[in-house]
């Protein structure tokens, strides 16, 4: 199987970003954007995606989804959304996630576009800027880059280094240009995402190869 032929069967075996499992349809918009961020918040912990994935929904769900409503939101609120979705660390993430939403209110008027616009096409400031979010460190920084370049396209290629072991699990080349260029840009958030679940599940690999 040549390596175009992989990266079109792992784009159809796993290519669901993790937005797209946690109910965000991802757009260029202020309500999307922060879901997401929500998300890499979530993912940060030491949490299986699953987790992360089911615990944004329930609060996007529970009416949580604007960082105006989760810092004004009471405590308890966001306290029984995350234990409803068997979440863990819920004391620590319950504060981060109110902690954050009030940042990105005041400071980015609650529109991550202003802290793209703030990066102005610098991945690393966009890093420094988002890992100034409560409990979103380098990890959690990558996930939302990963993903958020679907509708960011200055960051394409973001293959970071989970997506990178992803690639070597299932026989592909692990230098990020070659591996971008198996796939077209657009695909490249779920392209991202499929690597990361061949890294992460066994299963997907063995699917693929």
């Amino acid at each position: 199987m040549s390596h175009a032929d992989t990266a079109a069967d792992l784009l159809d075996t796993a290519g669901e970003t993790f937005a797209a499992e946690a109910g965000i349809t991802l757009a260029d918009k202020p309500a999307p954007l922060y879901r997401l961020l929500v998300l890499a918040v979530l993912l940060s912990s030491r949490v299986q995606a699953t987790l992360g994935t089911r615990a944004c929904r329930e609060l996007v769900d529970s009416g949580l989804g604007s960082p105006e409503r989760m810092r004004d939101a009471d405590r308890q609120d966001v306290f029984g959304a995350l234990s409803r979705a068997r979440f863990l660390s819920k004391d620590q993430t319950t504060d981060a996630l109110q902690e954050g939403a009030g940042l990105v209110a005041e400071r980015w008027k609650g529109d991550l576009r202003r802290m793209r616009a703030e990066a102005d096409g610098s991945v690393e400031r966009l890093t420094e800027l988002l890992t100034e979010v409560p409990r979103l460190g380098p990890v959690g920084a990558s996930i939302f880059l990963r993903e958020v370049q679907a509708v960011w396209p200055e960051l394409r290629p973001h293959l970071d280094g989970k997506a990178i072991d992803g690639a070597r699990a299932v026989g592909l080349p692990t230098d990020p240009a070659k591996l971008a260029a198996l796939v077209d840009g657009d695909d490249l958030a779920r392209f991202s995402a499929a690597l990361v679940r061949a890294n992460l599940d066994d299963d997907v690999a063995e699917q693929v190869g």
